[in-house]
């Protein structure tokens, strides 16, 4: 059964993690669209603050203060929007939590927190959503977070890479699962590149240097675009911005390159050279979400991604012609970072390695347009 999704003027959207970055982000745009909002996270001041926010831009929102690692608390979030609004139309599984470091130095502990966050709280919230829909014959749509590296796995970040391929394998047997039964329920992956928010000042750091994001960076409203098209549009998977595209096929096509330059390029990328701070609050152990969708990232930030609204307004070429373009485009910027030695500070020769990245995806969007 294909969905018939509500517009978005018409619809109440759960959102989890809805406290900073890009469940922040998803929640403000919802609302300016007339979308009614349930805005769920740890942080319970923040939520005030974005409940009385929206309300006072004359939009409709109600909070829940959860941790969704706690199934309980996932099901307070369903009754609440049930009780308050008769029930939701789209539920967005986006909070999560991040961890920087070697595998060897990151405790085994802290990767099980942060699975129960990643994984079990998307798999309780997904459960509740297909649930919800199924029982009161409303069709909707579930869109999950995942992230490129549940494609391609990087360094520094492994049991973050892991905990987001566990999220695209649960996500495409829940939308088998559901097809097959012919519920009336859509069910899209959404993966991000590298997106401008708080993401590396929230995360557990065991490294020696500040974490940062590894170019290219994009913001975080690309994301939240391409979330609420989902939410009226039923559709599988939408990768956000071409860099990651690229990442992710040339990881298929050109594997021992693409392992070479996460060894290099993107270990050096996501280190700043600048000790840690020992003070630093981490979302693994306490709620950090202060209403900020921004991590001030200090080199470009992408602002939209014409590779992502086209194809998920289907204007793209098909998908070998696309990643036949995205192979050769991510091959030569691949060559060009290793015989600079990984170099992407801000140098000339990654400002023209930008360049490049930025005349390619125009290349491949032209002959649509």
């Amino acid at each position: 059964m294909n969905p018939e999704l509500k517009p978005l003027d018409e619809q109440v959207i759960v959102i989890t993690g809805a406290s900073s970055g890009i469940g922040l982000t998803t929640a403000r745009m919802a609302a300016d669209q007339g979308a009614s909002v349930v805005v769920a996270a740890r942080s319970e001041d923040a939520l005030r603050q974005l409940t009385a926010e929206i309300q006072a831009d004359g939009g409709e929102a109600t909070s829940v203060v959860a941790d969704v690692s706690d199934r309980d608390d996932v099901r307070e979030i369903r009754r609440v929007a049930e009780d308050t609004y008769g029930g939701f139309d789209t539920w967005v599984n986006g909070a999560a939590v991040s961890i920087y470091g070697e595998l060897e130095d990151v405790p085994i502990e802290e990767m099980r927190d942060q699975f129960d966050v990643n994984v079990w709280g998307l798999l309780y919230g997904s459960l509740e959503a297909a649930d919800h829909f199924k029982s009161s014959g409303r069709e909707g749509a579930i869109v999950n977070v995942g992230s490129i590296v549940s494609e391609r796995a990087v360094l520094l970040q492994g049991s973050y890479s892991a905990s987001k391929h566990a999220v695209k394998g649960f996500t495409e047997t829940l939308r088998m699962e559901l097809e097959r039964e012919d519920a009336p329920v859509s069910v899209t992956l959404i993966k991000p590149s590298a997106i401008d928010t708080p993401f590396p000042d929230h995360a557990k750091n065991h490294m020696d240097e500040e974490a940062t994001l590894p170019a290219p960076v994009y913001a975080p409203e690309t994301v939240a675009r391409a979330i609420l098209h989902a939410a009226e549009n039923p559709q599988h998977e939408v990768t956000v911005g071409a860099g990651g595209k690229g990442t992710t096929v040339l990881g298929q096509h050109a594997a021992r390159l693409m392992d070479t330059i996460m060894e290099t390029v993107f270990y050096r990328q996501q280190r700043t050279g600048d000790p840690p701070r020992p003070d630093a609050p981490d979302g693994l152990e306490e709620p950090t979400g202060s209403l900020e969708q921004r991590g001030g990232y200090e080199g470009h930030v992408a602002e939209t991604s014409l590779y992502t609204s086209l194809r998920q307004r289907r204007e793209l070429p098909g998908a070998s012609a696309l990643g036949a373009g995205l192979v050769a485009g991510a091959v030569y910027a691949g060559y060009r970072l290793l015989r600079n030695g990984g170099d992407s500070s801000g140098d000339a020769a990654a400002t023209e390695s930008k360049a490049k990245a930025d005349a390619e995806e125009r290349r491949l969007e032209r002959p649509r347009l």
